[in-house]
């Protein structure tokens, strides 16, 4: 049986400060890389299911997105298919 993968990535909200993202800036200055005007961080999750992506396993996903991966209130998330998953 064919593993579908979803993944879902966890990026803070523009509006919210980033320090994190901030330090990796200034530190991406100071070893010389030139051009680098913002960095934000943020997580990603791979989700591996038993059986294919369907839009119920997918929506699935997404609930579980919204009250345990990401926080609403700070967080935005999108979540895609990898490709050679099924659909």
């Amino acid at each position: 049986m064919p593993v579908a993968r979803v993944v879902v990535d966890v990026m803070l909200k523009p509006e919210i400060l980033d320090p994190q993202g901030k330090a990796v800036q200034g530190a991406l200055g100071r070893l010389g890389f030139e051009g680098v005007t913002s960095v934000r961080q943020g997580k990603r999750f791979e989700i591996e299911l038993a059986g294919p992506a369907t839009p119920e396993a997918v929506a699935e996903i997404e609930r579980a997105a919204s009250t345990l991966l990401a926080n609403p209130v700070i967080e935005d998330f999108t979540i895609h298919v990898e490709s050679g998953a099924e659909v």
